[in-house]
């Protein structure tokens, strides 16, 4: 990682995250749903934003974009034609040259079918496909589609840093519980966010590492959580199937 290279979280909405990078000079910003307070944050800490990564289309993911583009002379990188500067996907590279990064495109779709993750430096902007301790809705593609993007990320480095862009943490630990009641690094994770949250800080960004022991949906082939839903004989894409289903309704 670039030295003095910050990652910050802009709040928006009522749980959303609008993920800054930053030198204390130049910026980027990820799935900016509202202009407003990245502006603030922007100004509040003289950054110059020169760029926007998009991960998906829904509204609060690009509310804010236009309004961005209007103010500062920007690139948007996006899988979203009449958004984007510059089309993107699988294999893709984004380069924030006034920070000295670099990040790879992923498709990761199933929540959406243009949905995408920007992966580079040790860090994995997921958007809505993959949450702390959960996944996003399966909207637009077949659960085995969603479930392959979530194998995707499985398999990345261990030691990445995952930014969703939603604080469903809590809610998600509570659910995980419920499906794998006797996993105590589990049980641990929910007692340290209780926490966290208690004194309004985030959950986030997470290791991969941890999520691969406390994610039920990245744990679909792990004996233990199918033992717990009585589904040892059902292929990993079931029990996902059975657990996103679950969760829909919880």
């Amino acid at each position: 990682m670039t030295q003095n290279i910050i990652c910050d979280y802009i709040p928006i909405f009522n749980d959303n995250y609008v993920w800054c990078i930053h030198n204390g000079v130049g910026a980027a910003v990820i799935d900016p749903g509202d202009a407003k307070p990245v502006i603030e944050y922007l100004n509040k800490h003289n950054l110059q934003l020169s760029t926007i990564l998009i991960t998906h289309h829904h509204q609060d993911h690009i509310g804010g974009v236009q309004e961005l583009v209007n103010k500062y002379n920007l690139k948007v990188y996006s899988t979203i034609e009449n958004l984007a500067t510059d089309l993107v996907r699988e294999g893709g590279r984004v380069i924030l040259s006034d920070l000295g990064l670099e990040f790879s495109v992923i498709e990761i779709p199933g929540h959406t079918l243009d949905h995408i993750a920007f992966y580079g430096n040790g860090w994995l902007f997921s958007g809505d496909t993959l949450f702390s301790a959960g996944c996003g809705r399966v909207f637009e593609g077949p659960h085995e589609m969603m479930y392959h993007s979530l194998s995707k990320i499985a398999n990345l480095d261990e030691n990445t840093l995952i930014f969703p862009t939603h604080e469903y943490t809590l809610s998600n630990l509570k659910f995980a519980c419920t499906v794998e009641p006797n996993n105590m690094a589990l049980q641990k994770r929910h007692q340290e966010c209780l926490s966290l949250r208690e004194k309004n800080q985030a959950t986030l960004p997470v290791v991969l590492v941890d999520e691969k022991q406390t994610n039920p949906f990245l744990r679909c082939d792990i004996a233990e959580l199918k033992s717990s839903l009585n589904m040892l004989d059902q292929p990993p894409v079931e029990v996902f199937k059975f657990i996103r289903q679950w969760k829909d309704t919880f």
